[in-house]
C-alpha cells in the first residue's frame, strides 16, 4: 500500500491489520495496536496465526476470502490478545494490487460497540439527573433556609432546657440539608482550563487520602512519565480524582491497597467525538467490588453502596469529567475494581514540547 493509503488507515476507529499474501503482518493501525496491545513494530513479519494461537475462525475467513476472491465477514471471534480473550468481529477483504497482495483485515470490538453504546446513554442519563438535581436543589434551598430560622427562633424562646435538644436537631439536621444542596450546585461551574501535569493532581491526591488513612492503605504509583500536558481545570480534575479515590479507600475500611496508573491512548472516541490521543487515568483498589444491585445506576445521584453514604461523590466525579469532555468507567470483579478516567488531549491545542513527568 501507499504512505498515504496507510496514513488513511491511520485514521480508522477501528483496527486494521494488513498481511501480505503469506499472511505475514505488514502493518497494524494505532487502532490495532490499541486493541490488541501489540507494537507495530514489534509484530511485523510474524503470522498472523501464530499471532493470535493460530485461531481457526480467523483462519477459516482468511481462507474464504482468498479462495472466492471476495470480503468475508466473521461475526463471532475471539482472539487471545494483550493477555486477555477479545471479543469481536472481522471483515477480511483482498488487497487487490499485485504489488502488495494479501489482505486487509478489519476488527470491531463488539464490547467496545456495547460501551460506546452504554456512554452515551449514561451521558444522555447524566444531563438529565444534572437538570433535575439543580432545579430541585434550588427549590428545596429557600424553605430550607426557613426552617433553620424558625428552629433558631423557637430555641431561644424554650423555657425547659431538655426541648432544646429538639430544636438543636433540627437546625443541625437543616445545616447537613444545606451542606447537600451546596454539593449538589457546585459542580456546574464551568471548567477553568489551564495546562496542567496530570500527575500534580494524582500527587495531590495521593497526599490528601495519605493524611486521611495514614495507616491501613497503601498507594502505587504507576506513572507514564511521557504522557503530554493537560489542559483543564486543577481543582476540578483534583476533585473528580479525589471522589473516586477517597470512594475506593473507603469501601475498603481503612485497610488494602490502591493503585494509580496513567497510560496515553490513541484514537479514541469520547462523547461522541474523535481524538488522536486522550489521557488514561485508573484508579485500582483490591476492595470486595461494586454491588451489583448497583452497577446500572453507581453514577446516579443519591446512590451508594455504603451505609451513611451521600451517593454524590461519584456523581460529582463524573459531572466534572464530563465538563472536560471526557468519560469514566468502571470494571468491577471482587479483589480487583478499576475505575478508568479517559481525557482527551486537544490536538489543535497541545504545545508540542509540553511533557509531564511524575
Amino acid at each position: 500500500m501507499t504512505p498515504e493509503a496507510l496514513s488513511g488507515l491511520d485514521m480508522l476507529d477501528t483496527a486494521v491489520v494488513l498481511v501480505d499474501a503469506r499472511l505475514g503482518v505488514r502493518y497494524l493501525n494505532p487502532s490495532a495496536e490499541n486493541l490488541f496491545e501489540f507494537s507495530n513494530r514489534n509484530v511485523a513479519g510474524i503470522a498472523i496465526g501464530r499471532l493470535f494461537d493460530g485461531d481457526a475462525k480467523l483462519a477459516g475467513a482468511i481462507d474464504y476470502a482468498q479462495r472466492n476472491n471476495c470480503s468475508y465477514t466473521e461475526h463471532d471471534l475471539t482472539l487471545a490478545a494483550g493477555g486477555r480473550p477479545k471479543h469481536l468481529a472481522c471483515t477480511v477483504t483482498p488487497v487487490e494490487s499485485a504489488e502488495d497482495g494479501g489482505f486487509l483485515i478489519e476488527f470491531r470490538a463488539i464490547e467496545q460497540q456495547l460501551r460506546i453504546a452504554r456512554e452515551e446513554r449514561v451521558l444522555d442519563q447524566t444531563r438529565a439527573n444534572r437538570e433535575l438535581i439543580r432545579n430541585l436543589a434550588h427549590e428545596i434551598k429557600n424553605p430550607l433556609g426557613g426552617i433553620r430560622g424558625a428552629a433558631q427562633l423557637l430555641d431561644r424562646e424554650l423555657e425547659r432546657p431538655d426541648l432544646h435538644e429538639y430544636t438543636q436537631v433540627i437546625i443541625k439536621e437543616a445545616d447537613r440539608l444545606q451542606v447537600l444542596v451546596d454539593r449538589l450546585l457546585t459542580p456546574h461551574r464551568l471548567p477553568q482550563p489551564d495546562w496542567l501535569n496530570v500527575h500534580e493532581v494524582l500527587e495531590r491526591v495521593r497526599s490528601v487520602i495519605g493524611a486521611e488513612y495514614p495507616e491501613g492503605i497503601t498507594i502505587h504509583r504507576d506513572y507514564d512519565a511521557s504522557l503530554p500536558a493537560l489542559k483543564g481545570d486543577r481543582e476540578q480534575l483534583i476533585q473528580a480524582v479525589l471522589n473516586i479515590v477517597r470512594n475506593a479507600a473507603q469501601v475498603l475500611q481503612g485497610k488494602g491497597e490502591i493503585t494509580l496508573r496513567t497510560r496515553i491512548v490513541r484514537q479514541v472516541t469520547l462523547a461522541r467525538r474523535r481524538y488522536r490521543h486522550a489521557i488514561s487515568v485508573q484508579i485500582i483498589d483490591n476492595g470486595p467490588g461494586v454491588p451489583e444491585a448497583i452497577r446500572e445506576r453507581i453514577f446516579y445521584p443519591l446512590v451508594s453502596g455504603r451505609d451513611g453514604g451521600s451517593g454524590l461523590g461519584l456523581t460529582i466525579a463524573q459531572n466534572f469529567i464530563a465538563q472536560h469532555h471526557g468519560t469514566v468507567t468502571f470494571e468491577s470483579v471482587p479483589g480487583n475494581t478499576s475505575f478508568m478516567v479517559l481525557l482527551p488531549v486537544n490536538g489543535d491545542d497541545e504545545p508540542g514540547t509540553h511533557k509531564v513527568g511524575i
